[in-house]
């Protein structure tokens, strides 16, 4: 399975000014107005070929001398694309879902992220924040946008019996109802393409089997006054008042929690490299197994991809006996368990949660524990 490619002092960060940082603006010359039409109906696709040239943009070519019939910027559209399914994969939004999304914001701004539009419409699916689809700033962000569409999708009586086209039109309702069908071999060769990169994301259709609604709560084994309970509640984002790393932490341990506290505040994206999480590219944002790998690898150390992995990293450890730095993991069974945070003493968390929640500190007492690995 493959993935996708891989300041000093910490501050709280809002996530709505993360996301603000995260838009791919296009200038309103170059927007593509929703009533535009394709010449002609995608119909004749070779999704190996697609597939291929799919994986090279996601694995960080510069776009020159890749060709995906229908795309014309495929170095910006396909990492629109792929923001677009992996946001479906995190709402547990079947394939039909995301391929109906895809060919909506294929029709609507050509997968590009639109500074403008038909009078207020902006990104990609040239949503309207006088029709109720957020701020102007909100819209501009992929993952909101994203995430808006669906919401509106899984509302639709009977979505999944309709058309492509039906479905669509029933949340986009728009001037040109028929457009959106020219879309659909296209979006359906791309969202093939980009799931296969994900990692767990052939477990189920549409599941986000890294992820859950909650951390369930349960005993940890520390004794009392290392449950991180005396933090008190902890704003998301924030590193709690008093909070230090305990100075007798492994050298690469404390460095590795602080590359991780750099990320605090930044949005969780399902199936993110963590790699740039302050950066334009939702892509580039943290979930929970690779804000692990990425910590590490900043102090030299190769761990794998997923939680499913992760969890046999290092040597087992018992919960009541944890050092900073130790990985923990919940949720799911011990031999597969679906989520993952490190330890930072004092009884602290920090983790990248879930699909519209920050990398974030959270007390021990929390988390019920599966299994604990120590990688140093």
């Amino acid at each position: 399975m493959k993935s996708l490619a891989a300041g000093i002092g910490v501050v709280f960060l809002s996530p709505i000014l993360l996301a603000g940082t995260g838009m791919m603006l296009a200038s309103s010359a170059d927007a593509v107005q929703s009533n535009s039409s394709f010449s002609s109906c995608l119909t004749d696709i070779d999704s190996d070929k697609i597939a291929e040239q799919v994986t090279k943009i996601l694995d960080g070519a510069s776009g020159e001398g890749v060709h995906v019939e229908g795309l014309d910027l495929p170095a910006e559209q396909v990492p629109n694309a792929a923001t677009i399914v992996a946001t479906g994969l995190s709402l547990d939004v079947p394939k039909k879902g995301q391929i109906i999304a895809l060919a909506t914001a294929m029709q609507e701004s050509r997968l590009r992220n639109l500074g403008s539009g038909d009078r207020d419409s902006l990104g990609l699916f040239q949503q309207r924040p006088s029709q109720g689809w957020g701020s102007a700033q909100q819209i501009r962000d992929p993952v909101y946008a994203s995430e808006q569409f669906y919401k509106h999708l899984l509302k639709v009586d009977g979505w999944q019996q309709m058309t492509v086209t039906q479905a669509a039109q029933a949340v986009q309702k728009s001037g040109l109802p028929d457009a959106y069908a020219q879309w659909e071999s296209l979006a359906t060769a791309l969202q093939s393409a980009i799931a296969k990169t994900f990692p767990g994301a052939g477990d189920a259709d549409g599941k986000d089997t890294n992820q859950g609604e909650k951390p369930s709560t349960g005993t940890t084994g520390c004794t009392p006054g290392q449950d991180g309970s005396g933090f008190g509640r902890i704003p998301e984002g924030s590193v709690p008042k008093g909070y230090s790393i305990p100075k007798d932490a492994d050298p690469k341990a404390r460095q590795a929690i602080e590359w991780a506290m750099h990320q605090l505040g930044t949005l969780y994206q399902w199936g993110g490299s963590c790699t740039n999480a302050h950066g334009p590219d939702p892509m580039g944002r943290c979930d929970c197994s690779s804000l692990m790998q990425q910590a590490y690898a900043h102090v030299g150390i190769t761990l794998t991809r997923t939680t499913y992995t992760q969890v046999g990293e290092g040597k087992a450890v018992s919960p009541a006996d944890l050092k900073p730095g130790d990985l923990i993991f919940s949720r799911g069974t011990a031999a597969r368990p679906e989520h993952v945070g490190m330890y930072m003493g004092e009884g602290l968390v920090i983790e990248a949660p879930r699909t519209t929640k920050p990398v974030r500190i959270t007390p021990i007492k929390d988390w019920d524990i599966l299994a604990a690995r120590r990688i140093l």
